[in-house]
């Protein structure tokens, strides 16, 4: 007995001193390692990498950029079910250990023990976090002490909401997803709240090993993996025995998706990102910034449906360039080889390849890389011609065998549910631009057919000729020399020395005809080459391009010759666009903007858009207490190329609005600029937009030698929108492809949904103008019996002093510089 006491004692002695040397290494430990332990502290303040989002103002999402798809979730808004899943798969005694769970760091020793093998064990959820924020996961003995201490430090300074907070938007569950948030929209294309038990129980298998686990790369073993899940939750008493048999039996329904797009329009997303990488560098992909654009998305959306339909339109003309490749089939054919094949071709657009398959008469049979089938009825085949070259197209089709082999294939287009369409890759490109003339917001913008496939921006990066819609600014700067619409100039042939294009110049109409002497209001309105040149020549090219710099052109990109007159600058549709804004907002230099506010991670504002606004009720304010003629000051300083803000001409006396628009052409000009190009929508080059059904409409078609390039600029009181169509090479786009046959129908099917529903929005008719009757061939006065005047719009100052004489009479027309009545004869 004796021996067993003595034995028990020594025992017990040895227990203690082990357990005090045990206790006083891991103190020691602790004080050795713990100044080299990182400060906890940052957790409280910790910035995930979150991607740069970019929405429309009603929070439809355009675009996101980033590496690491992030969508961080605050405690209270992540549903139990969630909570529960992961604890069961992860750390069910979570909530009563105080960051270390002894019984698996035990568990880990038996195996070290029993295999010789380090493993990981133990390894609670403060533990992850610990490892996640601060250390490797590199499995050595001094990393794990470093991740036991840490993970104490952390339960000291955190609750178990904020550590577990942390762990949740941190962890990575594959598919390039962080956190919960993201995965739940990756996987699933839903938020969080939304998903089902199963789903809750499918997130939270995935830590473990998000690659092998995974439900989009191994559904069997994610399966396995989830139902482990769901047993421990039943076992745990989180679900019920029918939640858990529901759970189980729904099946995988994970679909990889990206961040679920609300409305397509790339180009707007390159600008935004662009510009951001631009302030902010890299960190613009990872601060979690929500960029808020201009763009109205119904309005998006029909300028690319738009877009898109007209360059497929232009394709259709011009017939069918044969498929895009062959895949021989039959018996013996493999069929993944052949859908790997198709898949292998890139979606552009709305076209989508396919392989046919077999012809009959006058349709076609064929199948998509999805594997779906589809018909094409004569319809959708049709106009497939086939092409010749830019100008001709061969024979019109008589069957479906005479366009189309089984074994090729095609790009394919649905028209309506059920009904397909045979079409191409357009060669063909194009840009539509609509902004608000009031502010220069831009409402919709599309750079191309489809982004993916051609990243230039033709709306901003594309310099092209404007060819006649460059006119208007022209006249407008001939108006301001005193000229008026029914100024009357010579239309005949001329024969220039131009030194500035080194050669003798022929200039023509488009015609190829000559119409004698002619109305500035016919001119435009008819598009007339030979009156613009002689326009321009006479008020003078100095001055011309002084005059467009009111506009918004860079004067050191116009040309200093009389080819000016006929729009051979080098121009975007942007550009274009913020000039027309001049004319429909009454005469205000407005500047283009996308971007309304941009947002931090936490929802402060970092940066909101202040734009210059066009205030015509500001300007009659500002007359009634201060009556300066503005206007006046205006037309009388022609070498006026910016004006000051209005709000700095007010007295100092007078409340002036923040941020007013710069008045840079008087409002008479803009209003008879305005009536001008009406004329060219009622009976002039632009006649098929009177399908529309609006009188408020106004514009200009444009284009340039051999048809390389084709305009419509538009506009009514409230929005101005620009189309262009053309080759990126400046190959021409053929006969009668010009501004009216090739870019007008885009602007058309634009303005048609845009200004659906809206009332019409004339410009109003400012003080100073008034209307006369006129005789049409002398631009003077009619006698009151003549039965075939016509009413004009003069400036006061400018109206006819004289009745028109004889027909046969010599006419008058203003002094190029003073604005005066001339001796009466032609000027050329």
């Amino acid at each position: 007995m004796k021996f067993l006491h003595a034995l028990t004692r020594r025992v017990f002695f040895a227990f203690i001193i082990m357990f005090v040397l045990g206790a006083g290494a891991v103190a020691a430990t602790y004080f050795y390692l713990s100044p080299q332990l990182p400060s906890v502290e940052v957790l409280r303040d910790v910035r995930f990498q979150v991607p740069l989002q970019v929405y429309t103002r009603d929070q439809q999402l355009i675009a996101e950029y980033g590496s690491k798809k992030r969508d961080p979730v605050k405690y209270e808004e992540i549903p139990d079910t969630m909570i529960k899943a992961i604890l069961a798969a992860e750390d069910d005694r979570f909530f009563e250990h105080p960051g270390v769970d002894y019984q698996g760091i035990l568990r880990a020793a038996i195996n070290l023990i029993m295999t010789g093998e380090k493993a990981q064990g133990g390894s609670t959820i403060t533990m992850q976090v610990a490892r996640n924020f601060f250390l490797s996961s590199e499995k050595t003995y001094l990393r794990k002490i470093n991740e036991i201490f840490l993970s104490f430090k952390i339960e000291h300074k955190l609750s178990k909401e904020e550590i577990l907070e942390l762990y949740l938007n941190k962890i990575y569950l594959g598919n390039r997803a962080y956190g919960i948030g993201s995965a739940a929209k990756i996987y699933y294309g839903k938020p969080l709240q939304e998903l089902s038990l199963a789903q809750y129980a499918m997130i939270a298998g995935l830590p473990k090993a998000p690659s092998s686990y995974n439900p989009i790369a191994d559904p069997k073993r994610a399966m396995i993996r989830r139902d482990y899940v769901l047993n421990r939750m039943f076992s745990l008493g989180h679900i019920s025995r029918a939640e858990y048999e529901t759970a189980r039996a729904e099946p995988i329904s994970a679909r990889l998706s990206r961040q679920s797009i609300d409305l397509e329009a790339p180009y707007i997303g390159e600008m935004v990102r662009s510009y951001m990488y631009e302030r902010y560098g890299e960190e613009a992909y990872t601060n979690g910034f929500r960029v808020f654009v201009t763009i109205d998305p119904k309005l998006q959306l029909t300028a690319q449906d738009a877009l898109r339909q007209s360059l497929l339109n232009y394709e259709y003309r011009h017939g069918f360039r044969g498929p895009v490749e062959r895949i021989e089939i039959g018996p013996g054919s493999n069929a993944d080889d052949i859908f790997k094949r198709l898949d292998a071709l890139p979606v552009v657009g709305d076209l989508r390849p396919a392989l046919i398959l077999q012809t009959e008469q006058q349709n076609a049979q064929g199948v998509l890389a999805d594997g779906n089938q589809f018909e094409l009825g004569w319809d959708g085949l049709s106009w497939a011609a086939p092409y010749l070259d830019t100008n001709n197209i061969g024979n019109p089709p008589a069957s479906a065998a005479e366009i189309l082999t089984p074994g090729d294939v095609v790009y394919i287009r649905q028209q309506t549910p059920g009904a397909w369409r045979l079409a191409q890759i357009p060669n063909v490109s194009g840009a539509i631009v609509a902004l608000n003339p009031e502010d220069g917001a831009i409402l919709a913008l599309s750079g191309g057919y489809d982004f993916f496939y051609s990243k230039f921006n033709r709306v901003t990066q594309a310099k092209r000729q404007p060819g006649s819609s460059f006119k208007p600014f022209i006249y407008s700067s001939a108006l301001e020399k005193g000229f008026t619409p029914a100024s009357i100039i010579n239309d005949a042939p001329v024969v220039f020395d131009d030194p500035g294009l080194e050669t003798s110049w022929r200039p023509e109409n488009y015609s190829g005809r000559i119409y004698g002497p002619t109305r500035l209001r016919e001119a435009l309105t008819r598009s007339r080459n030979l009156v613009s040149i002689r326009l321009l020549q006479s008020i003078g090219i100095p001055y011309a391009i002084r005059y467009a710099q009111r506009f918004g052109f860079d004067p050191e990109r116009l040309p200093r010759d009389l080819s000016l007159s006929l729009g051979s600058a080098a121009v975007t549709p942007m550009e274009m666009a913020t000039g027309y804004a001049v004319f429909a907002n009454g005469g205000f230099r407005i500047t283009p903007y996308f971007i309304q506010r941009i947002e931090d991670i936490d929802g402060n504002i970092v940066f909101e858009a202040d734009p210059a606004i066009a205030c015509l009720e500001c300007e009659r304010q500002a007359k009634e207490t201060q009556p300066t003629a503005l206007n006046d000051s205006l037309a009388e300083d022609e070498t006026r190329v910016t004006g000051q803000p209005l709000n700095m001409l007010l007295d100092g006396d007078v409340p002036a609005e923040p941020n007013l628009a710069e008045r840079v052409i008087t409002a008479q000009n803009a209003y008879l600029m305005t009536s001008m190009m009406q004329d060219v929508v009622r009976r002039g080059t632009a006649r098929r937009a009177l399908q529309l059904g609006r009188k408020d409409i106004a514009g200009k078609t444009g284009t340039t030698n051999d048809q390389r390039d084709a305009w419509f600029a538009g506009f009514n009181h409230e929005l101005v929108a620009v189309s262009w169509v053309g080759f990126d090479d400046g190959s021409p786009l053929g006969n009668r492809e010009t501004g009216g046959h090739a870019a007008l129908p885009m602007w058309i099917e634009f303005m048609r949904t845009a200004l659906a529903d809206t009332a019409e929005a004339e410009l109003e008719q400012p003080e100073g103008l008034i209307t006369v009757r006129i005789d049409p061939r002398t631009g003077l006065l009619a006698p009151p019996s003549q039965p075939d005047a016509i009413f004009e719009i003069f400036r006061h100052n400018h109206m006819p002093q004289r009745q028109a004489p004889d027909i046969d009479e010599s006419v008058a027309i203003p002094d190029s510089e003073t604005g005066r009545e001339s001796s009466p004869q032609l000027l050329f």
